[in-house]
């Protein structure tokens, strides 16, 4: 039997796998993904050049230790967190000018991604520094592929402001989207977060709430952005969360039986352009369409009065 370190010192894992035997550029900064939860998610690829580079840096030294002692791994660690990332890569420039490999990694799943790295990047790359992705694990398509979104492609747009009026004007230009978009949000801003899409979104339009991916308590629900306030008003926050919203479901071409019903009821009670705004926003229907058939209503009824 082998032991782990000489697991990754043989290459005996990526022969066994089928494998060819990889360059491995020098002056280089490898993008590494890794897993979201499952440890049994990373890939041969990231272990083997997370074994094979000349430091990593890593958004939370602490926790990627963790992850490099359980796969008998040792390197020498730099931190490279959000709040420090142009030092962090001043400092993985130094060592890609001495001619060393580096892995950049976040906490979960990929760098750049919602999670610091992007900065790093960038100024790598402005010096002429060759990037190298190694795809891991995504938290946003692993709920797309399990929450069975009907709309073609999506738009992700990760977290969204923290602050109350901020976030209800980011929904409020995100409930025009026609497509579906996919939202990340951290358990203590969830409830806030669905009670403003339950608010604000047509209320047929579908909403995954996926939580805890790839762990024990993984959840993935589906439900109308009717019920998300009731739910959200049920719901213990736990773990991160991917909240998917899908396409807007077709709206009737014309105004229904039951809406016209309410609305020849209310048009004596209130003006017309009033009612009108009131019911765009309760039907989906455009505004002056039900402006026409109110002002078709008033019409109708000075005509029978002559």
């Amino acid at each position: 039997m082998n032991s782990l370190n000489n697991l990754w010192s043989d290459d005996v894992l990526m022969q066994a796998a089928g494998l060819p035997c990889q360059e491995l550029p020098a002056a280089a900064l490898y993008v590494v993904g890794v897993p979201i939860g499952n440890m049994g998610d990373i890939t041969l690829r990231a272990l083997w050049v997370l074994s094979k580079v000349d430091a990593i840096a890593a958004e939370d030294t602490r926790e990627t230790r963790k992850l490099l002692e359980r796969f008998g791994i040792e390197a020498k660690l730099l931190s490279v967190r959000e709040h420090n990332e142009r030092h962090g890569a001043e400092q993985i420039e130094a060592l890609l000018a001495a001619g060393e490999r580096v892995a950049l990694v976040t906490d979960a799943g990929t760098p750049a991604v919602s999670d610091p790295g992007a900065r790093a990047v960038e100024y790598l790359r402005g010096l002429g520094r060759r990037i190298i992705p190694v795809p891991g694990p995504s938290a946003a398509v692993t709920a797309l592929s399990a929450a069975g979104l009907l709309g073609a492609g999506f738009s992700f747009i990760g977290f969204l402001p923290p602050q109350p009026k901020q976030r209800r004007d980011a929904v409020a230009g995100l409930r025009s989207r026609l497509e579906p978009f996919v939202l990340y949000e951290a358990p203590h801003r969830i409830l806030d977060l669905l009670h403003e899409l339950g608010a604000q979104l047509a209320p047929e339009r579908r909403v995954v709430v996926a939580r805890e991916l790839t762990k024990k308590f993984e959840t993935i629900i589906s439900l109308r952005a009717a019920d998300l306030v009731q739910f959200a008003d049920a719901h213990e926050p736990r773990g991160e969360y991917v909240v998917l919203v899908d396409e807007e479901p077709p709206r009737p071409q014309t105004l229904l039986p039951e809406d016209e019903a309410w609305l020849r009821d209310l048009a004596p009670e209130m003006p017309a352009s009033r009612l009108a705004a009131i019911a765009a926003r309760r039907t989906g229907r455009p505004r002056q369409e039900i402006y026409a058939f109110l002002l078709s209503l008033r019409d109708a009824a000075g005509e029978s009065s002559d």
